[in-house]
């Protein structure tokens, strides 16, 4: 197990090539992947060394010609493909081979912080033990130690007094901690509606950095423990809703057109979606608009916030590029607008009146 935590802490991944015959790479190090990027230049030459010349994807044949059948097909399940004739794309090589970094950094720095508090732990263990045995020690030499335990038991007395809090609350959080353990270093979560990411696990307390502006937020981990924590990171892949309307008096063939094209994209896009996603009318209002929404699994997490921001985005701008294509419009209800009274015209400006009495009389006498 050390030997093991060891290489997660301080290994790094490291590919096939090291075990290549007539590699031409000499320096181990250039053969371990340390960075993203290096992750992402594994993934582009892992794949044009095992799909063939000119193809977009590897496919099942491509791996057998390295590995088994059984391995090649536990490889193509692994990395996204559902069934034997869908092909591993370059996207979707390169972002498994990311992931792999960064779950294997992410348990990297778990294990740190985990590490830290166990020694912290194993120091007040040690203090613990020190005491109970000295005790037994003095018991078997024979020596009088009535007075000294009577002295220590009213010492711990009066420590139970002033510490007992501090106490329940260090007992509280290596419950939570150790036992619960709701949460790892890196893990993307929701407490009190705020999503957070975990930085750092200590004893006492959890740090984290809050989503929106990377604020850093202390928690006590006692206080945690009575708070409902959501983790995103631990979850399987996520719905996401989309919710438009469109007016009642839209035809139906143009909400059949609509709801095909949509799905269409969707099940068009399999690295990125489940296939089967739903366009359904979830409520009427006002009697002359129709609420519709889109449901659609992710091939993620909302760990990865900023890719599903992206692919959203994406299906969003196809909608509306749809909506344009077929005409789909939504109009307010129309109201009428009933004028009972005009106001007097009043002029601001008012003319002299010696001015007017000569216009009237040049007008009179022409």
């Amino acid at each position: 197990m050390k030997r093991m935590i060891s290489i997660v802490r301080h290994g790094s991944l490291s590919t096939l090539d090291e075990h290549v015959l007539n590699s031409d790479m000499e320096d181990e190090s250039m053969m371990e992947i340390r960075s993203e990027c290096q992750a992402k230049e594994a993934a582009k030459k892992i794949f044009h060394k095992v799909a063939k010349p000119g193809s977009q994807s590897i496919s099942l044949d491509d791996l057998m010609c390295f590995m088994g059948k059984e391995e090649a097909m536990k490889t193509m399940h692994l990395l996204g493909a559902s069934c034997q004739n869908e092909g591993i794309g370059k996207s979707a090589l390169n972002s498994w081979l990311v992931n792999a970094f960064r779950e294997r950094r992410a348990l990297s720095l778990s294990l740190n912080d985990t590490k830290t508090s166990v020694d912290e732990l194993h120091n007040m263990l040690n203090i613990l033990v020190s005491i109970i045995i000295t005790i037994v020690w003095l018991v078997i030499l024979g020596i009088q130690i009535t007075h000294f335990l009577v002295f220590i038991s009213s010492q711990l007395l009066l420590a139970v007094f002033v510490f007992g809090n501090t106490c329940k609350t260090v007992f509280e959080a290596i419950i939570f901690l150790f036992i619960m353990h709701p949460f790892d270093v890196g893990d993307r979560c929701e407490v009190d509606g705020i999503q957070l990411i975990v930085e750092e696990m200590n004893i006492l307390n959890t740090v984290f950095l809050r989503c929106t502006d990377n604020q850093k937020i202390t928690y006590p981990n006692s206080l945690l423990s009575t708070k409902p924590i959501g983790n995103f990171y631990r979850s399987p892949d996520m719905v996401e809703t989309i919710e438009f309307c469109v007016h009642i008096s839209t035809p139906m063939e143009k909400i059949a057109a609509m709801k095909e094209r949509i799905i269409g994209y969707i099940e068009s896009n399999k690295d990125h979606w489940h296939q089967h996603p739903v366009v359904v009318v979830s409520d009427v209002e006002d009697m002359n608009k129709v609420n519709m929404m889109v449901c659609a699994t992710h091939r993620l997490n909302f760990h990865k916030c900023r890719e599903r921001f992206v692919r959203r985005a994406q299906l969003i701008e196809e909608m509306i590029k749809v909506f344009k294509e077929l005409d789909l419009q939504y109009r307010m209800l129309p109201f009428d607008v009933n004028v009972r009274n005009m106001p007097p015209l009043v002029s601001s400006n008012r003319l002299p009146s010696n001015w007017t009495a000569g216009a009237n009389t040049e007008t009179s006498l022409s």
